[in-house]
């Protein structure tokens, strides 16, 4: 309906028109040639083509009327088109624009001059809409199924890519698993390999201790042989110069001095034997005898007691007093780990740079200083070493352990030569005479042993203290003693008689240590409370008091200037006294418990801890203001 009023509304319009032939028109016609294939001879303009040529117009403009539909997706209408929209769509489509013009002009001319009405051209067959449909549809078919054939073309491209990159992947894929598996196995080899080495090295590592122990005992062997030769080289000069006078053995380290032409019980029980060819056999035991004690009875192997010498303190070894140390302060340097528990003693070798310590691994290990290589390593104590000391000639040494025994080691047969038994509780303690003949031993039940290295027995025991005597230390060169313990007291001890000399009393805490100076005329002491306490051991007076707490103080010990006091603090800190400056450091370690704590040299100090540990100290100078952990007293 819609095409035939647009028809209508043409022809109306062109019936109104005229035509005015104006010779004046400025349009510019196209020469057409003679040989031109679209020309159209004057024969042929007839109506019945001009008639076919609005046909083709029609059809053509039926054509893009579907295209426009299809491409729109509207719905086709079911109407039959106009004949002249019909040949002008065909020629529109087929490109036949001139033949459209003429077509044009020949049919709205002959509707003007009424020789052509629009009824009569009547409307195109719905065979040739179908027709055009179909065409129209089977050139967008065409088109889509290009479209799909390419799409198609660029998937397959895509999964040809991707196959052979999934083909990669897997490859690569299989080569790292073979990798991972080689590995894996080369590993295991590996570990296998190394495990093969542990035996070698362990017995590599054992071989390297026993070569260090036999180099030391070596040594000491050969100190003690050249101390021998010594010995009779001065018997041969005796007997060459007619001196009648017995000579006595000569000891290597240090000696006793005893009064000129002394000759003591040992000695003339030895001489009288070899001359009556008689051998005394001594009892093995090494029990105190309460009864000898008390009765005065002698053994023939008793070695003499010292004499003190006379006047004020001055002795031979006063003149190896150094000189005060310049202004500076001890910095850690290394941390050797040791034992595998808490180290509880510590003790130095009296001529080579060896170290002894002992522990609550029931061990007391003999390792080099500085490098800290384990040089032996001796058990049989069944509890926590308490105390060791080396014996002056640097061949034997002493333990003490919460076994309540005491035990002297022979370092040239690697083990223990004698056990001494007599106390009821734990030892606490045990310092060997500088003349190499007595050791003294401190125990929990109260009391303190002498012992005779050579008789093998207990010479006194010493009895006053009404708690656990905590330490014991002879003072150098001469027969007295000093104790701490845990009755709050210290005491001086004459080990001749067995009898207490003088108690200091002071602190308001249990004692655990007390030690005296190199020079023997100061004692210091230390308190569970972390007091530290000086005391004056010719007017047996205090002379400072120094509170270091509240955490306990477990041992001080002097410098061999006699400036320094070094103090084994529980709150995981040593603490360095100045005597002659009057200030107080704190040297801070691993952070543990120190139990031990010796100066080993001029510029060295070493320190003892819970953890196994020992930290060596070394002192530098130092010209800066005092730190924070520095207060002056």
């Amino acid at each position: 309906m819609a095409e035939e009023a647009t028809a209508s509304e043409a022809a109306y319009s062109l019936q109104k028109i005229t035509i005015i032939d104006d010779a004046k028109d400025d349009y510019q016609y196209e020469e057409v040639t003679a040989d031109d294939d679209f020309s159209l001879p004057e024969d042929d303009e007839d109506l019945s083509k001009a008639l076919q040529t609005i046909q083709d117009q029609a059809e053509d403009a039926k054509i893009m009327d579907f295209l426009s539909l299809l491409t729109s997706e509207r719905s086709v209408s079911d109407l039959p088109q106009a004949m002249d929209d019909f040949f002008c769509n065909f020629l529109v489509r087929m490109g036949m624009s001139r033949t459209l013009d003429c077509f044009q002009t020949e049919w709205y001319e002959r509707i003007e001059k009424g020789e052509l009405s629009v009824d009569e051209a009547g409307l195109v067959p719905d065979v040739y809409t179908r027709n055009e449909q179909l065409e129209t549809e089977n050139v967008s078919l065409k088109k889509d199924l290009e479209s799909y054939r390419q799409s198609v073309n660029k998937v397959e491209e895509a999964l040809l890519k991707m196959e052979k990159e999934r083909d990669f992947h897997r490859m690569n894929h299989k080569r790292v698993v073979q990798e991972k598996n080689r590995l894996v196995c080369e590993l295991k080899r590996l570990k296998a390999h190394y495990a093969s080495y542990e035996p070698m090295l362990k017995q590599l590592s054992e071989k390297y201790q026993n070569s260090l122990t036999q180099k030391m005992l070596t040594s000491l062997e050969r100190d003690k042989a050249v101390g021998q030769v010594t010995s009779l080289q001065a018997a041969l000069e005796s007997l060459e110069s007619g001196n009648a006078k017995q000579i006595s053995q000569t000891k290597v380290g240090h000696y006793c001095t005893r009064k000129k032409d002394f000759e003591g019980p040992t000695q003339k029980a030895l001489r009288e034997a070899r001359q009556q060819r008689f051998l005394v056999v001594a009892s093995s035991s090494c029990d105190p005898d309460e009864e000898a004690e008390k009765t005065g009875r002698r053994d023939l192997k008793d070695s003499e007691f010292p004499v003190d010498p006379e006047g004020t303190l001055s002795f031979e070894h006063a003149k190896e007093h150094t000189q005060p140390l310049k202004s500076g302060q001890y910095q850690l340097s290394s941390i050797l780990k040791v034992h595998d528990f808490a180290v509880s003693c510590l003790a130095l070798h009296p001529r080579k740079n060896i170290v002894l310590t002992g522990g609550d691994d029931r061990l007391w290990k003999m390792w080099g200083f500085p490098d800290g290589n384990i040089l032996m390593t001796g058990e049989g104590h069944t509890d926590w070493l308490s105390g060791c000391c080396f014996r002056p000639s640097g061949t034997q040494l002493v333990t003490s352990s919460g076994d309540t025994t005491v035990r002297l080691w022979d370092l040239s047969r690697s083990g223990c030569i004698l056990t001494l038994r007599g106390h009821s509780r734990a030892v606490r303690g045990c310092c060997w005479h500088s003349c190499g003949d007595f050791v003294a031993s401190a125990s929990a039940d109260g009391t303190s042993k002498i012992w005779d290295v050579n008789s093998e027995r207990c010479r006194y025991t010493l009895r006053g203290h009404k708690d656990s005597v905590n330490s014991i230390e002879f003072l150098p060169f001469s027969s007295t003693v000093v104790t701490s313990s845990a009755d709050k007291t210290l005491s001086l001890w004459d080990v001749r008689k067995g009898l207490r000399v003088y108690t200091f009393q002071g602190h308001v805490h249990s004692c655990n240590h007390a030690t005296f100076n190199r020079k023997g005329d100061s004692i210091a002491s230390c308190d569970s409370s972390g007091v530290l306490k000086l005391w004056d051991m010719r007017k047996l007076l205090p002379i400072l008091s120094i509170d270091a707490g509240p955490h306990p103080a477990n041992q001080v010990a002097f410098h061999r200037s006699g400036d320094l006091v070094a103090l084994a603090s529980s709150e995981g800190s040593v603490k360095v006294l100045s005597l002659a400056v009057g200030q107080l450091s704190v040297l801070h370690g691993p952070g543990v418990e120190v139990r031990c704590v010796r100066f080993h040299s001029e510029d060295c100090l070493l320190s003892a801890g819970a953890d196994g540990r020992v930290c060596l100290w070394t002192w530098h100078r130092d010209t800066r203001p005092p730190s924070p952990s520095t207060r002056a007293l």
